[in-house]
């Protein structure tokens, strides 16, 4: 199923319960009564969903209420975005009609809130004196739904399944709390999204707080049998959190600029790409001025970066300093080598992958640029089985290869190159239409100098 929006739900509850012993058998009850109260709060008549940048606040459990007269509990979810200020000042409906190239559904936030103020009663107020010693726990929970849905869907049913959905994220947070507390010490469960292959689509899955992904193993083993994901790649991990369309990377490198392009037309032809998210490393970033040599360190900058993306890795991107280290602590290189301004390629690129990430690489040689455009087969099946980027280095240039096109009656070829070479800022615009990140027939290789192509394989691992 086309999944044409996003309605994401965000708000804080305040956990508070008081324990008499926080290491007795009447702890679990108390906290699980804490949470049945918070449960009982979300489908309460005083619950209120705000819609970001707009006037609009639904009431979904009193037989759908809105403060705009016009949305019903008929209206398809779609009417919202009129009611919605985009960035530009306009509404987000104009918006989306005018942005043709836009890649995945749209997002519309949405707050939390509750009415305060309620019928008083007739009821005096009681007061009573607890004299045993008791422990008061108290923790914020970062409560954050999302519902993939059609544009026809109705607003009433989106609203009712953001109700569930804060109902279920409850009772997750509920089971990480009990699991995880030592006595009166608890960890704040946290909400992560992921994007799974259908059926399953958009799932939530909330992990403690503090508690890194390698002591996290057997959950993923758990949730990979529930949803039927293959063993052999992490789909659950942190990094591997569902990236939504609106949100902006707070790092400043762009991802996966490729996918704004349009695949070349060669009949008979199948498109074979790198699978996943990387960043576009490049000249000149990072304050280093490594125009003229540091190519292949550009290069192996974006393979690393999709590693860490993938979920593989826990390292941040290796400078250059630390990719020449790792190279001297192999024994490749002599100590001098750490801050020069010296090359290298697809042998240094294969070691220092190995070194700083523990990831295996294969090596394929070409003796002439000419041959390269005979290596469509090899090519496509890296692509469709590891699809990771690949490194390649002939002459004095290295380059990432993304992805082919290649027709295996005819031969044709044409390859997907991402550039280290720019020198220029994050502009998606100037690196799509010059090419930096762009589609080149086999001329694009020095037909007569030699290439060695570095070939990362994925670790098997969840």
């Amino acid at each position: 199923t086309v999944c044409d929006f996003i309605f994401r739900l965000k708000g804080i509850l305040e956990f508070a319960c008081q324990l008499d012993n926080p290491n007795g058998v009447q702890s679990q009850s108390t906290i699980s009564k804490s949470f049945q109260d918070l449960r009982s709060k979300v489908t309460s008549k005083n619950i209120v969903f705000t819609v970001c940048n707009s006037p609009v606040l639904i009431w979904p459990n009193t037989g759908f209420q809105s403060s705009v007269e016009s949305l019903t509990e008929a209206s398809a979810c779609g009417d919202i975005l009129q009611w919605i200020e985009s960035d530009d000042g306009g509404s987000k409906k104009s918006s989306k009609k005018k942005d043709k190239k836009k890649s995945g559904p749209t997002v519309v936030n949405m707050k939390l809130l509750f009415e305060v103020t309620e019928p008083a009663g007739n009821t005096a107020p009681s007061l009573i004196r607890v004299s045993t010693q008791q422990h008061c726990v108290k923790m914020p929970l970062p409560l954050d739904c999302a519902l993939s849905v059609t544009t026809d869907e109705r607003l009433e049913t989106v609203c009712t399944g953001l109700v569930e959905a804060l109902n279920k994220q409850l009772a997750d947070m509920e089971e990480v709390v009990l699991q995880y507390r030592k006595g009166s010490s608890f960890l704040v469960p946290q909400p992560f999204h992921f994007q799974l292959p259908e059926p399953a689509g958009l799932i939530t899955v909330v992990y403690p707080a503090g508690v890194p992904d390698s002591q996290l193993q057997a959950v993923r083993e758990d949730l990979h049998r529930k949803f039927e994901l293959p063993c052999d790649r992490p789909y659950l991990r942190r990094a591997n959190a569902f990236h939504f369309p609106d949100a902006a990377y707070k790092d400043g490198y762009l991802r996966n600029p490729h996918i704004h392009l349009n695949p070349p037309n060669i009949e008979d032809a199948k498109l074979y790409l790198v699978q996943g998210v990387y960043s576009y490393h490049h000249y000149m970033q990072d304050h280093v001025d490594d125009n003229g040599w540091g190519c292949a360190y550009r290069s192996l900058q974006t393979i690393c970066s999709w590693f860490q993306q993938q979920g593989y890795v826990e390292t941040a991107v290796p400078t250059h300093t630390q990719i020449q280290q790792a190279l001297v602590d192999v024994g490749d290189k002599e100590p001098r080598f750490v801050g020069s301004r010296q090359w290298i390629g697809s042998i240094e690129v294969q070691a220092v992958l190995n070194q700083l990430l523990g990831v295996t690489s294969k090596i394929m040689f070409v003796s002439q640029g000419s041959e390269l455009a005979t290596k469509g087969r090899e090519l496509a099946n890296h692509f469709q089985t590891e699809g990771t980027p690949v490194m390649i280095g002939g002459g004095v240039l290295a380059h990432t290869i993304l992805g082919v096109v290649w027709s295996e009656n005819t031969g044709q070829i044409r390859f997907l190159i991402l550039d280290p070479h720019y020198t220029g800022g994050e502009d998606l615009q100037t690196i799509t239409d010059k090419g930096w990140c762009g589609w080149k027939g086999p001329e694009f290789w020095d037909q007569n100098a030699y290439y060695n192509l570095c070939l990362p394989q994925r670790p098997k691992s969840i």
